[in-house]
């Protein structure tokens, strides 16, 4: 048990109470402010190290107390060689009905003087967790725009009919400024993924060098470590405005800790700070969105100068890409194999394309006006979209003459053919 903290100054006058004026020791504590077990302690210790009232008078409080309360020294173990943790462990990883009991069995039968068993997991595990540790990520001015989606959602009332429904909230955060973008939208579909990105960089007035999305399927249509395959329209999008998509890997979060911290700051500030507010529509409750926004990037930081804004001003927007001069159009893709009729299928409308390609699979590029078919990169057919359903948009027909031979008497017999066959 520790002993309880007293000063030199204080033990020189529990001797001289106890021995010199004869006080009691529970009376001494008091006057002491001690415990009277210190008291008897001291007394003792000081009476095995020899001493007596009057104490020495060259004897100062450094000398003391090395004579009442001695060093002590600690016990020599003998030292052994730790295992090679590293082998044991992907050992464990390897094999999986694998034990830390067998492995011990093992170390005991090449080291029979060695750990006992639990004091040979406790050191297993003492290694084990420091191998839960990350490098800091070092973020270049302008160059990550992290984006995720809240999963806390927004209620949004309908005036008519009382309904309500619940609305997404959109967060891109800037790995070097912390510079925050966030808005609601109704879902987490493809249209309004891209369209979400398209107002962020309107908001930043400029575009990074790259996005790290999660692996939403807006964003990867195919999870992979090393290869991840992003949306086609995705894609298109990244394209357009000059940026490239490095989606994080799955269930690594730390690949995108800043908008995780983002977006628990934005749940925070901006959604904890509307929860007394009745929304009736969209446009309302984003109004509300970004009047909290510009206070979450206007406010100081804690421990560095400035904010938000001013560092992404200083820092971030110089060294970003500049917008566009065309405003990204949203399409989507799809894959499709042309019928025997030289005809695709999108949607349940048919749309015609070269006859040499029944078979081929083709790209299918759509808007809300338009559809692009195209093979190989290269575009074969276009045509105005159109949502009846069962029908056929085919392209303008040319008569084309074939010859062919056919009399009973051998003789050379012309004949006319007409097939109609869309405009190569």
């Amino acid at each position: 048990m520790p002993r309880e903290r007293v000063t030199m100054r204080k033990i020189r006058e529990i001797l001289r109470l106890v021995w010199l004026c004869g006080q009691s020791r529970r009376d001494t504590a008091r006057t002491c402010g001690v415990c009277k077990s210190t008291v008897d302690a001291t007394i003792s210790r000081a009476t095995a190290a020899g001493f007596s009232w009057p104490l020495p008078p060259d004897l100062d409080d450094e000398a003391l107390e090395c004579r009442l309360y001695p060093p002590v020294v600690a016990p020599t173990y003998r030292k052994l060689s730790q295992p090679d943790w590293r082998s044991l462990h992907d050992e464990l990883v390897r094999h999986k009905h694998l034990t830390l009991m067998l492995l011990w069995q093992e170390y005991k039968e090449g080291t029979p003087s060695g750990y006992q068993y639990s004091q040979y997991c406790e050191l297993y595990r003492q290694w084990r967790k420091k191998l839960d540790r990350s490098m800091r990520q070092e973020h270049h001015a302008g160059e990550k725009f992290f984006i995720d989606y809240s999963g806390q959602t927004v209620p949004i009332v309908d005036a008519s009919t009382g309904e309500i429904r619940q609305a997404e909230m959109f967060v891109g955060v800037l790995g070097n400024s912390n510079q925050t973008y966030a808005e609601l939208t109704w879902t987490q579909s493809l249209a309004d993924w891209t369209g979400s990105h398209a107002r962020a960089f309107t908001f930043l007035g400029a575009v990074p060098h790259c996005l790290v999305p999660d692996n939403l399927l807006s964003a990867v249509t195919k999870t992979c470590r090393y290869e991840p395959e992003v949306n086609p329209t995705y894609a298109e999008l990244a394209d357009h405005y000059g940026t490239a998509v490095v989606p994080a890997r799955v269930r690594h979060p730390k690949d995108k800790a800043k908008v995780e911290g983002g977006v628990l700051i934005a749940q925070r500030f901006i959604l904890a700070g509307l929860r007394h507010r009745t929304f009736f529509s969209l446009a309302e409750a984003n109004i509300a969105v970004r009047e909290r926004l510009h206070l979450l990037n206007n406010r100081p930081f804690r421990k560095l100068p400035g904010c938000r804004q001013s560092r992404f001003e200083e820092m971030d927007r110089p060294a970003m890409f500049p917008l566009p001069a065309t405003p990204y159009q949203y399409a989507q893709w799809k894959k499709a194999r042309v019928h025997i009729d030289y005809h695709v299928e999108l949607e349940g409308h048919f749309y015609s394309v070269p006859h040499r390609l029944v078979k081929e699979q083709l790209d299918l590029r759509y808007t809300e006006t338009a559809v692009e078919c195209l093979y190989k990169g290269n575009r074969v057919a276009s045509h105005p979209r159109s949502f009846v359903r069962g029908k056929h948009t085919t392209e303008a027909v040319t008569k084309i003459r074939r010859i062919s031979l056919f009399a009973k008497n051998k003789k050379p017999l012309e004949k006319r053919m007409t097939y109609f066959l869309p405009k190569q």
